[in-house]
């Protein structure tokens, strides 16, 4: 049986990977709609990707410092 703070978690993770799916498909939309040239689109790409993988790293060192 799972505990509450396992759903909450779970639900967390969920929630933002659905939302973090739908911004990448509207700033896609937005990309293929404008005349941005590739090295900005290249940077938007960088910067949406990163920032979840901050997240994530944010998450994962506590386990390994303690």
């Amino acid at each position: 049986m799972m505990s509450l703070e396992q759903y909450e978690a779970i639900g967390l993770w969920l929630g933002l990977g659905i939302l973090y799916l739908f911004i990448v498909l509207a700033i896609r939309d937005v990309l293929k709609k404008s005349n941005a040239p590739k090295l900005g689109q290249f940077f938007v790409w960088l910067v949406l990707f990163l920032s979840p993988a901050v997240f994530i790293i944010k998450s994962v060192v506590p386990y390994f410092i303690e």
